[in-house]
């Protein structure tokens, strides 16, 4: 005969009034953790008590009932009680939902304790994210559900970002097949077919982390923090209809902009604007691009204005300005830190005062309709402009006898009548050159021509810059070259002195050369010098003669440095006018004596290896053996099996701070450098070696578009 199951017998609930109750001294919890009192009891007091207390009756001496009940387990909710009590929002006497266990039960209160707090299952994140969508769809604003769980707004953003990614990626997290990190790292983007796509490579690669995540959901869209969208500004992009791409888990520089071409439209079209603005001015032409190329005046003659005159009330105000900075440092000189509000102050000040030094420039109105205006987006975004210059063929016609050559005494030119100032049609490029995907191949082939080029000029503007700051090599370079001049060729026509400095200019550049540390530091150099240098000729020679000689070596060796050049450019391979092999060989060769002697070194110069400046210009052999020397066989290895694209971006981030050149940018061999027999060259390196194949690497710049601004 079968044994009958013995029946479970529940507790009755039962509702307590509140001052009959007190907390147990059996209750296990003694660490607050969690949700705190005040806020349980907020949240008591708008939904209500939601669990009852487990309660016992408190018994006497004598092992009687007293009519009072013990809580040990839910003295979190009875401290909540308890508080909104005091608050006088619950009478004494509310009754209280409880289940009463009996004095004698089997359990002990202790074990009721733990019980009700091991038991419990806590809620799964993505449950969450799901709950606060449901309330969201349901109406109820971020604000509201952010008050009624006592979190601040962001979170319940990003809990409902992260319950709008693609249903089979939450399926996967619900799984745990992927981690609550990369979770985070698809919320970038509000795109499930694109998250989805990521997903599919980032499972099939050795990378899974969430900034290859993001890197990779990123990849087409530009960045908030790019001079373009500074430019523009986020609001009129919006406004137009572009979508700004939002991390709410990490510090995300502002963003990304995901419709780069309605960007770069707006750009153009502000471009358009700003440069009819400037021909209002009169000048005769204006060249408008995003990115004006270093050493764009090249050929052109730079007008030489006159800055504005401050009025009676700017010097005052610049008087007021200085008395009042200089009050505020001498109230505040023995401080350790300043307060927040007096340095944001000093900061007003500082940039109050600065403006007044970047006055307008005054030209003559006969100079200005012949000469044009370069227009372009600094780095910070802003708008850059560089007036007057005078293209050759613009010049005034020489007069002979009072008559220029149209026979007309003192007559402009029609085209320059300054009655009718004529504005050249403003060009915009936009698009940069792009390189295809390298074959596969597994042979290192030589770098491309124009790349070797690129990387060359970054070579030449850092030995200028340090030839500039080293008058005795500067010296001895200058020397050298009279001497060779002297004692070994014929001296040209012209001048009482056949020694000059032909400066030489780029007509192949990377798009970051005129940013980089050595550009800048060369041009601020050149400005200096330019601001005390007199205007006159003869004055000139005057003031040369006046400078102490530590002056006039730091101006030779600055003058000297714009005769660097350490191009590798095509050779002529049909002896005709152009360069020849010898001469590039000669060349590439005292520019290592040169840089030896200056102890040049590129990455303190500032050059960094990319993928816009190298490791998406070359092949995948290239790549790996760029990491290999750089970082060992074990990371190359890391990255073998990625494409292209992949590897030069993970590529980048491996060479980060290693230090690690390409062979154009190295100092050659002692040995290799050393001075060759007379009518002997050296041969070019492998990586300068010419190879048709390699020609297929490039391609020729994207068509421009060109948008004119009259």
């Amino acid at each position: 005969m079968a044994t009958a199951v013995q029946k479970i017998t529940l507790s009755s609930s039962r509702d307590i009034p509140f001052n009959k109750l007190v907390l147990s001294q059996s209750n296990v919890r003694r660490v607050k953790a969690g949700v705190s009192i005040e806020e349980l009891s907020e949240d008591i007091a708008r939904r209500g008590l939601l669990q009852g207390l487990n309660v016992r009756p408190v018994l006497d001496a004598e092992g009687a009932e007293t009519g009072m009940f013990e809580v040990p387990a839910g003295g979190r909710r009875y401290r909540a009680l308890e508080r909104l009590v005091k608050q006088k929002r619950l009478a004494k006497t509310a009754p209280v939902p409880c289940i009463p266990k009996a004095a004698d039960a089997a359990t002990s209160a202790e074990e009721d304790s733990l019980a009700e707090n091991v038991q419990r299952v806590a809620l799964h994140p993505l449950d969450q994210f799901r709950a606060f969508l449901a309330m969201r769809e349901k109406g109820q604003p971020e604000e509201d559900i952010a008050a009624a769980f006592f979190v601040p707004v962001n979170v319940v953003k990003q809990r409902l970002r992260l319950a709008a990614v693609a249903p089979s990626l939450l399926d996967l997290y619900a799984e745990d097949g992927i981690t609550l990190e990369q979770l985070m790292a698809f919320t970038v983007t509000h795109d499930h077919a694109r998250q989805a796509q990521v997903w599919e490579v980032v499972q099939r690669s050795y990378s899974k982390e969430a900034y290859q995540i993001r890197r990779m959901l990123t990849e087409t869209t530009v960045r908030a923090s790019d001079k373009r969208a500074q430019f523009v500004g986020l609001g009129a992009y919006a406004e137009a209809g572009g979508v700004v791409m939002r991390d709410l888990f990490q510090n995300d520089d502002g963003g990304w902009l995901e419709d780069v071409a309605l960007l770069d439209r707006l750009v153009a079209d502000k471009l358009k604007v700003e440069a009819g603005i400037i021909a209002t001015e009169g000048w005769k032409w204006i060249s408008v691009a995003v990115e004006t190329p270093y050493g764009h005046g090249h050929g052109l003659r730079e007008l030489s204005g006159t800055t504005a005159d401050l009025s009676v009330e700017e010097q005052a105000t610049i008087e007021a300005l200085n008395a009042e900075y200089a009050k505020l440092e001498a109230e505040y000189e023995g401080v350790d830190e300043l307060p927040d509000e007096v340095d944001e102050r000093l900061g007003e000040i500082e940039t109050a005062l600065a403006a007044f030094d970047d006055r307008p420039v005054i030209y003559d109105p006969s100079d200005i309709v012949r000469a044009g205006v370069f227009v372009s987006i600094d780095g910070d975004g802003k708008l850059s402009v560089d007036r007057g210059y005078v293209r050759p063929e613009d010049e005034a016609p020489v007069t002979v006898d009072g008559e220029d050559d149209t026979g007309a005494e003192g007559a402009l030119p029609e085209a320059s009548d300054p009655s009718t100032p004529m504005v050249q049609r403003a060009i915009i490029t936009i698009g940069g050159q792009v390189e295809p995907e390298d074959d596969d191949d597994d042979v290192i082939k030589p770098l491309p021509e124009r790349l070797v080029t690129e990387l060359t000029a970054h070579r030449t503007l850092a030995l200028r810059d340090a030839l500039a700051t080293n008058p005795r090599v500067a010296l001895t370079a200058l020397l050298h070259k009279l001497v060779l001049d002297t004692f070994q060729r014929t001296a040209s026509s012209g001048g009482c002195l056949e020694a000059s400095v032909r400066h030489v200019f780029f007509s192949v550049q990377a798009a970051d050369l005129k940013d980089s540390p050595s550009a800048k530091a060369i041009a601020a150099r050149q400005d200096d010098w330019k601001t005390d240098l007199p205007a006159d000729e003869d004055a000139l020679w005057d003031w040369l003669v006046g400078l102490d000689d530590a002056s006039r070596s730091a101006l030779l060796a600055h003058c000297v440095s714009y005769g660097v050049n350490a191009l590798y450019e095509k050779v002529d391979r049909y002896g005709g006018a152009g360069l020849s092999q010898h001469g590039l060989e000669r060349r590439l060769k005292h520019a290592d004596r040169l840089a030896r002697a200056v102890g040049l070194d590129m990455v303190d110069a500032g050059w960094r290896p990319t993928v816009d400046n190298y490791l998406s210009r070359v092949t995948k052999p290239r790549i790996l053996e760029a990491v290999r020397e750089a970082k060992g066989e074990q990371s190359a290895q890391l990255i073998d099996h990625l494409k292209k694209g992949d590897m030069a971006r993970e590529a980048e981030r491996l060479l980060d701070g290693t230090g690690w050149l390409p062979e154009p940018l190295r100092l050659a061999d002692i040995e290799t450098a050393a001075d060759t027999p007379t009518g002997e060259t050296e041969a070019l390196p492998d990586f300068l070696a010419s190879d048709d194949e390699d020609a297929a690497v490039e391609t020729e710049d994207d068509p421009t578009r060109m948008i004119a601004a009259e």
